[in-house]
């Protein structure tokens, strides 16, 4: 199962806006993504619910994978969706 590590940009951490972006892009993928920080539990990354609960922080890693057709491609969507500051692009 492809993996990859992609850090949190936005300045409020995976909350709010950030989230539902996330989860929405995680949604319109091909393939199921799960997401999960180091060391802890993966939880499906389509829902916010579930994107919320990891409490991922400005600065934090996470660890995304999928696996079938296309998901590294969905994954590498994700990176760039997480490693985008989305509050900046408000401001």
């Amino acid at each position: 199962m492809p993996e990859i590590h992609a850090t949190v940009a936005s300045t409020v951490g995976l909350h709010a806006r950030p989230a539902a972006l996330f989860a929405a892009a995680a949604a319109a993928s091909p393939v199921p993504i799960m997401v999960r920080k180091p060391g802890g539990e993966p939880v499906d990354a389509r829902s916010i619910l579930s994107v919320l609960t990891l409490d991922a922080r400005f600065g934090e890693e996470l660890i995304l994978a999928a696996e079938g057709p296309g998901a590294e491609e969905a994954l590498a969507a994700l990176v760039q969706v997480l490693e985008t500051n989305h509050d900046q692009a408000e401001a």
